[in-house]
């Protein structure tokens, strides 16, 4: 219990709800990221809300955007007033270039630079393949791998392309062993994968590193909600986890940090797994899975 206890008291603060924390234990210089500007796709709740969270702390202002305005207005509020740093509420489709294009020539014309931009924005839901319409797979690529594509190219076409710049596509573990009833999301997060590579190819001499974050289950967002990680936290199935617990959203905020910072200055291309090395061992658990699918709606 003791052993369990410290490893506990070990991880970072987090808060499940989409608030900021009340207490920040720095891992990295406080002013890692000062005078540095975001972009981040899906900002206002989840990962993403911690992720801006966590960039704003070490000195970064941040635009975050999405198809909610009102949702990403009230999130800015609560950004800026935890970190004192500016956050811009930006409505924008990741699926229509236009609107990306529009957000970007905003968030130029407040902060006059963008040094790091996060594909945060993403779709998903439990489904077998055989029940999947195809509207509903078109609709995940759409957000999931188009949506990272094109809002890359309009900042890249923008800005990064002659002043340099980060990328970090947020993935997931779910293609690398065929995870039952993701087909959709998997294939999605399998060719962003492919699309980091790509990309830190061709941009690099511009001065601009991709890489790519691939969470397992995280805590407090509403993947975890909508894709059984109550459950299966509550029925011990994490105990097949090396690390045997969920993650939070802190630790990916920490990943993504590193990934967009100075402190991987030298890294391009990569993928960084930070699921308790969940990929290495968890089982596609089918009777599970297909019990957990057909209890909710899993159609667009």
């Amino acid at each position: 219990m003791a052993e369990e206890q410290t490893r506990v008291s070990e991880l970072p603060e987090d808060v499940e709800t989409d608030d900021c924390m009340t207490t920040y234990t720095y891992i990295y210089s406080p002013d890692l990221l000062k005078d540095h500007v975001a972009f981040i796709t899906g900002g206002g709740s989840g990962i993403g809300f911690r992720i801006t969270e966590v960039l704003m702390r070490h000195g970064c202002d941040a635009v975050i955007g999405s198809r909610n305005l009102d949702k990403l207005t009230q999130a800015a509020k609560k950004l800026s007033s935890a970190t004192g740093r500016r956050c811009l509420a930006l409505p924008m489709d990741v699926r229509q270039p236009e609107t990306i294009s529009t957000a970007v020539e905003e968030a130029l014309k407040e902060f006059g630079r963008i040094d790091i931009l996060i594909n945060n924005a993403a779709g998903n839901f439990l489904c077998p393949a055989t029940a999947l319409s195809f509207n509903a797979f078109k609709t995940v690529m759409e957000i999931d791998t188009m949506g990272t594509f094109n809002t890359s190219k309009v900042v890249y076409e923008r800005w990064f392309k002659d002043h340099g710049g980060s990328i970090v596509n947020i993935s997931a573990t779910l293609g690398y062993k065929g995870q039952a009833l993701q087909v959709h999301a998997g294939s999605a997060k399998a060719a962003n994968d492919a699309m980091t590579r790509h990309l830190a190819v061709e941009w690099g001499p511009s001065g601009v590193r991709i890489n790519t974050l691939a969470p397992g289950p995280i805590s407090g967002t509403e993947g975890f909600r909508r894709l059984g990680g109550m459950s299966a936290e509550s029925s011990g199935a994490f105990q097949t986890i090396p690390l045997q617990r969920a993650g939070n959203k802190t630790e990916m905020a920490h990943g993504v940090l590193f990934l967009a910072s100075r402190a991987s200055s030298y890294v391009t291309g990569a993928c960084l797994v930070a699921d308790g090395g969940s990929w290495l061992t968890s089982a596609n658990n089918l009777p599970a899975l297909l019990g957990i699918a057909f209890s909710q709606s899993a159609k667009l």
